[in-house]
């Protein structure tokens, strides 16, 4: 009898084995895909006018007709975002490799299906004003907040908060403190499988002061940065 049980806990652990292999095997894959669309969406001529259009008629319902988001709801300002993240991040929705059931139903509608469609609204929001005004948190915290994001963050975010030069590093800059605070839990919970394990393990060592105040600090910086425009193939200039 022992015996028996014995063989069978073996076969359960070795098919348990095997599903966390296969599902890591598809996660790899699945980020491979998303890769080679990114790539493929960044090869493409950027069309701001039409993606201007395209943004009127399936993204301003949710995320503001100036791209503003709202603060109520976490959902993010896109103004003036950084051309080549949005261009991943819409990759990364429509591969299903970054969760919203909401932007999983518009990117799945015939209209803007294809990386042509991500291209073009990425031009159009990058060259988008800035947000003036933006939710901002409590306020309480803020010399910690500023000295976390400076020792700690800055590194791939930059002092001033605009991103990385190649522009894969989101800018944190004219956003929302309900959106940087509800994305740090989410990163730091393993809530997003998208990103970097590195980072993930990093603000999973946040406690919820340090997320808040860094999130407030964030929230209430200003205007464009130190911006990192370059001409594209297509004579687009794109930061």
């Amino acid at each position: 009898m022992a015996a028996e049980l014995s063989a069978r806990g073996v076969s359960i652990i070795a098919a348990m084995t095997v599903v966390f292999v296969l599902q890591c095997a598809d996660a790899r894959a699945s980020e491979e895909a998303v890769d080679r669309a990114t790539q493929k969406a960044l090869a493409l001529d950027a069309h701001p006018d039409r993606g201007g259009i395209l943004f009127s008629q399936y993204c301003a319902r949710c995320h503001g007709s100036e791209a503003q988001g709202n603060a109520s709801r976490a959902i993010p300002a896109l103004a003036a975002q950084r051309f080549n993240y949005l261009v991943r991040q819409l990759a990364n929705f429509t591969g299903l490799e970054r969760d919203s059931n909401t932007m999983h139903g518009v990117l799945s509608q015939i209209e803007l299906r294809g990386p042509q469609n991500w291209v073009d609204i990425a031009a159009y929001l990058n060259k988008a004003p800035a947000v003036n005004r933006t939710q901002r948190g409590e306020g309480n915290y803020l010399t910690l907040g500023r000295a976390i994001f400076h020792e700690r963050c800055a590194g791939c975010h930059r002092a001033d908060g605009h991103g990385d030069a190649d522009g894969f590093v989101p800018s944190l800059r004219n956003q929302h403190y309900s959106y940087l605070v509800g994305q740090m839990h989410k990163l730091g919970e393993w809530r997003r499988h998208n990103i970097d394990e590195d980072l993930a393990r990093f603000l999973n060592g946040f406690d919820d002061e340090e997320m808040s105040a860094t999130a407030d600090y964030l929230s209430r910086l200003r205007g464009p940065g130190a911006v990192h425009e370059v001409m594209r193939g297509d004579g687009v200039v794109v930061d």
